[in-house]
């Protein structure tokens, strides 16, 4: 199967989907990843006292040894407006990522909820703009299978960063697939948020590995799973 993960900043891929994608690739899957920004805009740059750009190439390289680290059949980094998503016209953006898609010919696309996990606006366009893309180019008969939209499940508890409620959640109803983790998998999630040395006092402060803990969730679009498959490839043909 071909999988294509499409996120809006470096490290959205290690904050959790990145254990998946070890799996699916020890087991022989082409795993791809388009990343639409290179997260220049992050507060650590100040830290650094460097520019968006010079923090932007930074990421990229951080994201290079992410690619060498998951074994990534391919990674593609873009260079729109980090934290400026919401402020652009969408059309552009959505004429881009139908033109990867075509060429990649994907089974599977990866993009966030709705809600984006966090609430982050770059989030929440990535979402919109991925599900219109997966909608129209199926509607021409590319075969795009499924879509899967990562999330996180309400616990009924409210989960805090930073002093602040960021995450986002969706019901047990909504989720479809629960991946459940093996060491292997979560030992590839710690390495490849380990190549963000930049970033490793947000990693730690975040504590997303403990927040992952033994599962990853997904919602599917169109579908419904009840109780949640266990394999977000289950019942899907390779079309390539």
């Amino acid at each position: 199967m071909r999988i294509l993960y499409i996120f809006p900043h470096p490290d959205d891929e290690s904050f959790g989907p990145a254990a998946v994608m070890h799996r699916q690739r020890e087991q022989g899957h082409e795993v791809h990843l388009l990343t639409l920004t290179r997260g220049g805009a992050t507060k650590v740059r100040h830290e650094l006292g460097l520019s968006v750009a010079e923090m932007g190439e930074v990421r990229l390289e951080e994201m290079r040894a992410v690619e060498r680290t998951l074994d990534l059949t391919s990674m593609t980094v873009w260079d729109y407006e980090d934290s400026g998503l919401k402020n652009m016209d969408p059309r552009p953006l959505e004429l881009a990522i139908a033109a990867y898609v075509r060429q990649l010919r994907p089974d599977v696309l990866v993009t966030y909820a709705v809600h984006g996990v966090s609430g982050f606006h770059d989030h929440l366009v990535a979402h919109a703009v991925v599900k219109r893309v997966f909608l129209e180019l199926r509607d021409e008969g590319l075969p795009l299978q499924r879509l899967a939209m990562l999330t996180v499940p309400d616990s009924g508890e409210a989960t805090f960063i930073d002093g602040r409620i960021r995450l986002k959640h969706s019901t047990e109803k909504e989720i479809d697939c629960s991946v459940p983790l093996r060491g292997g998998d979560i030992d590839a999630m710690k390495r490849a948020l380990g190549c963000y040395a930049t970033y490793q006092d947000t990693i730690e402060d975040s504590g997303v590995v403990e927040k992952v803990g033994s599962e990853l969730h997904f919602e599917f679009f169109g579908e419904s799973f009840s109780p949640p498959i266990t394999d977000m490839l289950h019942g899907l043909t390779a079309a390539n």
